[in-house]
């Protein structure tokens, strides 16, 4: 038999305010880190080979103004 019960640490407030949401956003801030940023650099077109492009999706972008005119 599969023990079905959750503890939760602090009870869920589903008809809280803004006061409350922003509590729990504190409280779950020190739980969550940001990335590191990542920069890419841009990759030559000569070493962009191999893509392919099914005719029913070459024919909706050249049927689209923007792309096909």
């Amino acid at each position: 038999m599969t023990n079905l019960k959750v503890h939760a640490p602090a009870p869920a407030d589903l008809d809280g305010d803004l006061a409350s949401l922003r509590g729990d956003c504190a409280r779950m801030a020190p739980h969550w880190t940001a990335p590191r940023k990542h920069t890419s650099r841009p990759v030559p077109p000569s070493l962009i080979h191999g893509v392919s492009v099914p005719a029913s999706s070459a024919r909706m972008l050249e049927a689209m103004p923007d792309y096909g005119n």
